[in-house]
């Protein structure tokens, strides 16, 4: 199909800035390489209303973390009429404040660890006590692991909340889930096949995503067919009481048991070199440059 002047939302000024550059220029080339008439738009050194002006007839938004994942630019684009890629501003905004996410799942049995918010005034011996160590302290609206510290003793607490702060003043102390790591990439509404993830020393922090070759990456990801069958029907349930659509991908776990436990979605996920949804697409048979392209198709307004 014909999309007209595409242009692909990159870099913005959230904490996430290098990772989107990084997705966007692979976009750009990707859909240039498909003969897609797609130039490169920054948001943090050009007004938006240029989108208007210049003829942009549809956005890829391969920009992460808040001012592109968090509701605002989809609010946006939608009063200049143009199609975006992605979940709509309801989606969008539930799905990166991790608390209200968290609200809403528990609200649809959707199993997700046990959690609370915590600012310079609580006690942090007490949340301890309350969620059980070990706990993971993060930023509520930032992605990337940005921020995120797995605190194993009550005495490091404080330091974790001091650094999750500088990103956010809403901080969350979660449950740490001991046992494997899984990611849903979700397509159209349909999700891809899941990803096992093996990180060092079980970390799966901003360096180990995306600059090192030492996290190791499974797939297909080792679970009996129907257990995979099982999270990927609870993950796109996931998906869409948050309202989300298009494209996205969901973080779990499994515990001892073996139950699930959901952590997250993402709305833009991360298409650099070592993004999972890329690596569950080849699993699928759809090619980087293919898989760029069914997303852009999925544009809309609203």
């Amino acid at each position: 199909m014909s999309f007209g002047k595409v242009a692909v939302l990159m870099g913005g000024k959230s904490a996430e800035r290098e990772i989107s550059l990084l997705s966007g220029n692979g976009v750009l080339a990707a859909l240039q390489k498909k003969g897609v008439d797609a130039h490169g738009f920054d948001p943090a050194a050009r007004d938006l209303f240029e989108l208007k002006r210049q003829g942009f007839e549809r956005c890829f938004i391969a920009l992460h973390g808040r001012g592109g994942e968090d509701g605002s630019l989809q609010g946006a684009l939608e009063l200049l009429g143009i199609p975006y890629t992605g979940s709509g501003v309801l989606g969008s905004a539930l799905a990166i404040d991790k608390l209200r996410s968290k609200l809403v799942w528990q609200a649809s049995g959707v199993p997700t660890p046990a959690h609370e918010a915590i600012g310079a005034a609580s006690d942090l011996p007490a949340v301890a006590r309350r969620l059980g160590l070990p706990l993971v302290v993060k930023p509520v609206n930032e992605g990337s692991s940005i921020g995120i510290t797995i605190v194993r003793q009550a005495a490091d607490l404080e330091e974790a909340y001091a650094l999750a702060v500088n990103y956010d003043r809403v901080v969350m102390a979660e449950k740490f889930i001991e046992g494997p790591e899984y990611t849903a990439s979700i397509l159209n509404d349909a999700a891809l096949p899941l990803i096992r993830i093996e990180a060092p020393q079980g970390n799966y922090d901003y360096q180990n995503k995306y600059f090192t070759d030492d996290t190791k990456y499974i797939c297909p990801c080792g679970l009996p067919a129907p257990k995979e069958a099982q999270l990927a029907a609870l993950c796109l349930k996931a998906f869409s009481v948050l309202g989300c659509s298009g494209w996205g991908r969901i973080d779990l776990m499994l515990d001892a048991k073996g139950d699930p436990w959901l952590l997250e979605v993402n709305t833009s996920p991360g298409m650099t070199s070592h993004s999972l949804v890329p690596m569950a697409a080849r699993a699928d048979g759809i090619s980087y440059e293919d898989l760029c392209v069914r997303v852009l198709e999925s544009a809309h307004v609203g």
